[in-house]
């Protein structure tokens, strides 16, 4: 039983779940701060479950989807359904429960949660498609993301304002970056098979500066939130300054020249940045 549940947990990279999940909780503490709601377990539980649930649909439907575009390239033929360990028919079993798992618990929590889980669904499953026809598709891959701290909001309060939009913002902008990054790994693939990326189109160079530009985005929006909605105090700053400082080095690690760590710009570099600011920042909001 352990085995197959580690085999559905590197089909949907669960360790992955550390981008955005730390910006669900952020959100997800500011609501309560900002609306003076009583904290709640349950609710937390079902914000949490939420999370996954939606991720394990984004993640295992892109790898079916991608299956046989997976199994050309030599850098993914590895991947579980590609490489036989997963068959796309249980792959898709698997994506299918997690859907219904996941409206079922938005359901649960308040009316505008239930009625935008269908359309939450929907932008993360069609990101999959997406390198098919657009260059843009980072960008939808960070609105994928970018759900979890407005939908956080939502599950606390039943609406939605500017705040958690600049939280989405953030994270739409900063994962359309680093997603410009991992994409460079598969440029020239990209090129030979037709898919479309930001690398595929333009120059290393040129691309690494949009990544930059995104990230710059990224930063004034979270400056923005930081300044005008959340609890002023030193920790919230430390979180802002050690998460901007993160992203330079990620921008230092990976140059038009040097691309060897790509892997740990990607992975190592952004999970600390969300985990570094959530934790700054929920303490400044528990602490005001």
């Amino acid at each position: 039983m352990f085995a197959t549940i580690s085999k559905y947990l590197n089909l949907v990279k669960f360790s992955h779940t550390i981008f955005a999940m730390p910006f669900a909780l952020m959100s997800f503490s500011y609501a309560l701060w900002s609306s003076e709601a009583e904290f709640s377990w349950w609710l937390l539980l079902q914000v949490v479950l939420c999370m996954v649930f939606a991720r394990n649909v984004a993640m295992g439907f892109n790898r079916w989807a991608d299956r046989k575009i997976d199994a050309e390239n030599p850098r993914t033929a590895t991947r579980e359904i590609p490489a036989g360990v997963i068959s796309p028919r249980n792959a898709m079993i698997f994506v299918v429960i997690n859907a219904a798992l996941f409206v079922a618990t938005a359901s649960t929590i308040n009316l505008l949660t239930a009625l935008l889980s269908p359309v939450a669904l929907g932008v993360i499953m069609f990101y999959s498609y997406c390198k098919r026809f657009t260059s843009l598709a980072h960008l939808v891959l960070g609105l994928s993301l970018a759900i979890a701290p407005a939908g956080a909001y939502i599950a606390v309060t039943g609406t939605l304002t500017l705040a958690p939009c600049l939280l989405s913002l953030v994270v739409l902008t900063w994962t359309g970056g680093f997603d410009i990054i991992y994409a460079l790994q598969d440029r020239d693939f990209d090129r030979e098979r037709g898919l479309h990326s930001i690398p595929s189109r333009f120059s290393v160079a040129t691309s690494l500066y949009i990544s930059i530009a995104l990230h710059c985005v990224s930063v004034v929006s979270l400056l923005l939130f930081a300044w005008y909605y959340a609890p002023h105090g030193w920790l919230l700053w430390i979180g802002v300054g050690l998460f901007t400082a993160i992203l330079v080095a990620e921008h230092i690690l990976v140059t038009p020249t040097k691309q060897r760590s790509i892997g740990i710009a990607f992975g190592t570099l952004n999970g600390l940045a969300s985990l570094t600011l959530a934790i700054f920042v929920i303490a400044q909001i528990i602490l005001y």
